[in-house]
């Protein structure tokens, strides 16, 4: 989800697997595993953004799987309103796009904290202030739908 060529997806995984390798002994059971590894693996692909710039210029899309749609037509404004949403994602900064992505994923406030170390109520007010940026690059760039 986070990269859109085939090799920059598979650097990155190798990327993650790696770092969760590194940082097992750091696992201290506080949370759950899963919410662990995710957090590791986030904060890996944001290192990975900010080492390489080539990479934070790759457009962000979701999986083909996750909407399959009876009619064409929906199917095509769908995806041109994805596809504005990703160009307007793309201009927000690392930290920002972690936020819409952890929210689009359907995290509840308190998960997108632990996730970022922060807390919840420093989580919904950055995703708020975030929502609200993606709004505005929407409007100017006259990406309403």
């Amino acid at each position: 989800m986070y990269m859109d060529a085939l090799v920059d997806q598979e650097d990155l995984y190798q990327e993650m697997v790696c770092q969760l390798w590194k940082s097992y002994h750091t696992f201290q059971g506080n949370s759950q595993f899963s919410t662990w590894m995710y957090r590791v693996c986030l904060n890996t692909a944001i290192t990975y953004f900010k080492k390489d710039s080539k990479i934070t210029k790759t457009t962000f899309r979701l999986g083909e799987a996750e909407h399959q749609l009876k009619s064409e037509e929906n199917n095509w404004e769908i995806e041109q309103q994805l596809d504005y949403l990703y160009k307007a994602i793309h201009e927000l900064n690392d930290i920002e796009k972690a936020l819409i992505f952890l929210y689009l994923e359907g995290f509840s406030h308190q998960e997108i904290g632990v996730n970022l170390g922060i807390s919840e109520g420093n989580a919904r007010v950055k995703l708020n202030r975030t929502k609200s940026k993606l709004q505005d690059i929407i409007k100017r760039k006259g990406y309403e739908f």
